[in-house]
């Protein structure tokens, strides 16, 4: 005679398990793609404090007092900026291998050649060169302003040029009127120079 088996009610909950595990699992997932993932909770930043940058620090503010200095002449002899005041000045910093310096020089020549009888002067403050290559540059070009030589570069890292050629403009009182990073065109020179109280 054969046996039936009879399922007990542990047998039965077994069987269940995986099914409810199964549902569990994807409401869970049907869950998170409609809602999305919980954000994690963001602790809130401590505001940083601007710094103004300081007046006196050229290239970043016209207005602020240029920086004063003292350096040889490629002819001997030696500038201090302080000797110019009074006068209109036009710093230019360049190098001799540098393409757009040579293009613009004549410009500021021309410019001291017509406006050195009212108060303007061009310092022109080479990078870390010898005097013969600067002075053999100047003779070339026919340049009658002052060439000055800065060794190291430690003049051109207190104006923070960062290219050449640079030109700063400043006025009378010695004020930062323009910083120019580039060749100038003579409409530009110019219109620094009106700026600084000159009529070209």
């Amino acid at each position: 005679m054969g046996t039936t088996e009879i399922n007990s009610p542990r047998k039965e909950l077994r069987a269940w398990v995986p099914t409810a595990a199964g549902i569990v699992l994807g409401l869970g997932l049907g869950a998170v793609i409609f809602f999305g993932v919980p954000a994690r909770a963001v602790k809130p930043q401590p505001e940083v404090e601007l710094q103004a940058a300081p007046v006196n620090e050229p290239g970043l503010l016209t207005g602020s007092p240029a920086p004063g200095f003292e350096l040889m002449r490629s002819d001997g002899g030696s500038a201090r900026l302080e000797d110019y005041r009074g006068q209109v000045v036009l710093l230019n910093f360049w190098a001799t291998w540098c393409l757009p310096c040579r293009s613009e020089m004549p410009l500021i020549q021309q410019t001291y050649e017509k406006l050195g009888g009212q108060g303007f002067v061009a310092l022109g403050v080479n990078f870390d060169e010898p005097a013969e290559l600067v002075t053999e540059f100047g003779n070339e070009l026919q340049i009658g302003f002052p060439l000055l030589l800065d060794p190291g570069g430690e003049v051109q890292r207190l104006y923070r040029v960062v290219g050449y050629p640079t030109s700063v403009i400043l006025d009378r009182q010695g004020r930062i009127v323009a910083y120019h990073i580039g060749i100038l065109a003579k409409s530009q020179l110019d219109d620094y120079l009106k700026q600084a109280g000159l009529t070209p």
